[in-house]
């Protein structure tokens, strides 16, 4: 499913809006098109795809070395500059917040509390926050089960960790940086509205200077994304081919084709298709993590009760 979901269309459409947004002129309009589609949003698309298939069929390991060891640096750098946008506009924390709580118990909250309000909240809710740290589909155990420890309920507890920073932190400060400077009532769409509150949060700063940090952290994120999903799935195809060759090197032409179309699609579908194929995937792996949670709850018991034993 990550072929559809997180791992492409959403990846590459992210990161040609971005490229877009910077080297779109003030006015809004494209200074060039090729066949009505914006020049920077296809020249961005051909690049990423040639990036990936290089790693992917062409065993170009160097590039994604190179993405591992930029990426810690660019979350850092996201991070400062988020920090940056809510300290020098500390003014505004409070009525930010404040909007947060007056949204969720206004009368406008209460009056959508039906059932297909709930259902429309939860479905926005669950999905993006499925999006933002894949917590109940699976795919974060298949990294997790490559990596060397003595102690897979320690490795469980090391991996959850990943969706507290991911969603709680880094999820909430780029929430309170939005609104902040009111970027959710401007219409735009993506990370449209992300760049529009970098440039008016960093207004200290050149305008060009805060999209091209953004662009950036958000290039090498999406990437490294796009290529963390192909190994994902390509773990699950070799499960159930029996690690046939052959399915293998299609489905990652099939994978690189996905990547190169994901730039010409709208916002709207992109997100559509992704809410599906992310649901496809959660619903049976939450069946089998209800089926398992005894399991779970005896291996974290015992490893508590290690742990108590080795501080006595």
């Amino acid at each position: 499913m990550g072929l559809f979901g997180i791992g492409t269309f959403s990846q590459i459409n992210s990161i040609t809006a971005a490229v877009s947004g910077f080297f779109k002129p003030e006015n809004g309009e494209a200074a060039s098109t090729f066949l009505g589609v914006d020049m920077a949003t296809v020249i961005a698309g051909v690049v990423i795809t040639i990036c990936v298939a290089l790693v992917i069929i062409g065993g170009i390991k160097r590039i994604s070395s190179i993405s591992q060891i930029v990426v810690p640096f660019m979350a850092i750098v996201y991070v400062l500059c988020v920090v940056m946008i809510i300290v020098t506009n500390i003014d505004k924390l409070p009525a930010a917040i404040a909007s947060v709580f007056e949204s969720a118990f206004s009368f406008k909250a209460v009056a959508g509390g039906t059932v297909a309000g709930i259902f429309v909240a939860m479905q926005k809710g669950i999905t993006r926050g499925i999006f933002s740290n894949e917590a109940g589909l699976g795919s974060a155990p298949i990294a997790s089960a490559a990596a060397k420890t003595n102690d897979h309920v320690r490795q469980g507890l090391v991996t959850m960790t990943g969706t507290f920073i991911d969603t709680i932190v880094i999820c909430t400060m780029t929430g309170l940086a939005i609104l902040i400077n009111g970027s959710h009532e401007t219409g735009l769409e993506g990370v449209e509205v992300t760049t529009h509150a970098f440039n008016n949060g960093l207004s200290f700063l050149p305008a060009q200077f805060s999209s091209l940090i953004l662009m950036v952290c958000l290039v090498f994120f999406a990437f490294t994304t796009i290529l963390g999903w192909n190994y994902y799935s390509e773990r699950c195809l070799s499960y159930l081919t029996g690690s046939n060759p052959v399915a293998t090197k299609v489905f990652r032409w099939v994978y690189i084709a996905a990547v190169a179309i994901g730039p010409y699609m709208t916002v709207a579908a992109v997100w559509t298709i992704a809410d599906i194929v992310n649901s496809l995937m959660a619903i049976p792996n939450m069946i089998a993590l209800i089926a398992l949670s005894g399991v779970v709850t005896k291996e974290t018991k015992d490893f508590n009760k290690r742990i108590k034993e080795k501080k006595q």
